[in-house]
C-alpha cells in the first residue's frame, strides 16, 4: 500500500497551540482526522491511510493566541494582506469598492454567505501574503513540507488548499524528492495577480508546469470554491493529468473535511492503495 503525506492548508495553528507548541503533536492530532475524513470517502474497514501530516502553520503565525485579529494581520504586514486581498477581490469580479479594506470583502461574505465565509477571508489573505512575501517564512514552510515527504518515503502527497502551493514549490526546490501520485484540493494556484505571478518557479510564458518528480497530478475543486480561482488548472499549468470539478457545499466549499470525503478523490487513489 502507497505511503500517503497530507498537507494542510490555512487556519491550522490552534493545532499548534493546543498541542503545546508542538509541531509534531500538531501533526500528528491533524493525522487522526484526515484519517477519518479520508475513510468516509474510500468506505470499508476504517484504518490508517496518512503516513504523516506535513505541518507548517507555525511559521506563519507569531502571536499567542491562535491566528491574529483581520486588522492586525493586515496592518503587520505592512499592506501585503489588503494587497493580497484586492487581488482575490477582483477574481471574485466584486470590483474596486471592496479592494481597499479587510472590513469590506469580509462584509460582503458575511451578507452573501456566513460567517464562516468572513472568517476564511480574515484568514486567507494575511497567510497566503505572509508566505508569499517573507522569504524566510517561505523557505521554513518549503523545507518542512520537503523533509516531511523525504522522511515518510511517502509516494502519494494529497495538499490542500495554500499546502498545494507550498507543495508545488517544494517539489520544484528539490528535484529529488519523487512521488508517483499528486493531489491538489481547493487549489489557489492558479489565482491571478495574488499566488500564479509569484510562485518560484516563476511562471514561463504565462503557463506553469508540473514539477518534474510527480509522476501524475490530479486537481479537485468545488465549482464555488472562492479560494480555488479557477477552480481549473489546466488552462495555466502543464502536466495536470486529470481534474474534477465538484460541488461540495454552499457553505463548506474549502474544508479539507468535505474535500477528503469527496467521491471524486476515490477512484484516483484505490489504485495506490491496493
Amino acid at each position: 500500500m502507497a505511503g500517503i503525506v497530507g498537507v494542510h492548508g490555512i487556519g491550522k495553528y490552534d493545532y499548534f497551540l493546543r498541542a503545546g507548541r508542538s509541531a509534531t503533536g500538531a501533526a500528528e492530532a491533524m493525522r487522526r482526522k484526515w484519517d477519518r475524513y479520508l475513510h468516509a470517502c474510500l468506505g470499508g474497514q476504517a484504518r490508517p491511510y496518512f503516513t504523516e501530516i506535513a505541518y507548517f502553520s507555525h511559521h506563519l503565525n507569531d502571536g499567542d493566541g491562535g491566528e491574529p485579529e483581520p486588522a492586525k494581520a493586515v496592518a503587520g504586514l505592512g499592506g501585503q494582506a489588503e494587497l493580497m486581498l484586492a487581488g482575490w477581490a477582483r477574481n471574485l469580479g466584486l470590483g474596486e469598492h471592496v479592494t481597499g479594506a479587510l472590513k469590506s470583502f469580509t462584509g460582503w461574505l458575511l451578507d452573501t454567505l456566513d460567517e464562516r465565509s468572513a472568517a476564511f477571508a480574515a484568514l486567507f489573505a494575511p497567510e497566503v501574503a505572509a508566505y508569499l512575501t517573507d522569504e524566510g517564512r517561505r523557505e521554513k514552510c518549503r523545507r518542512a513540507v520537503a523533509e516531511t515527504i523525504r522522511r515518510s518515503g511517502a509516494n502519494v502527497v494529497i495538499a490542500h488548499s495554500l499546502g498545494s502551493v507550498v507543495t508545488y514549490e517544494a517539489l520544484w526546490a528539490d528535484p529529488s524528492l519523487r512521488v508517483d501520485l499528486l493531489v491538489t484540493l481547493g487549489s489557489p494556484l492558479g489565482m491571478r495577480n495574488v499566488v500564479f505571478e509569484r510562485l518560484l518557479p516563476a511562471p514561463v510564458g504565462g503557463r506553469g508546469e508540473r514539477p518534474p518528480g510527480v509522476g501524475r497530478w490530479v486537481n479537485i475543486a468545488d465549482k464555488d470554491d472562492i479560494a480555488a480561482i479557477p477552480p481549473a488548472l489546466a488552462g495555466c499549468f502543464t502536466g495536470v493529468d486529470a481534474e474534477n470539478l465538484v460541488n461540495l457545499d454552499w457553505i463548506d466549499f474549502h474544508t479539507a473535511e468535505k474535500y477528503l470525503g469527496c467521491p471524486a478523490l476515490g477512484p484516483h487513489l484505490r489504485p495506490f492503495l491496493a
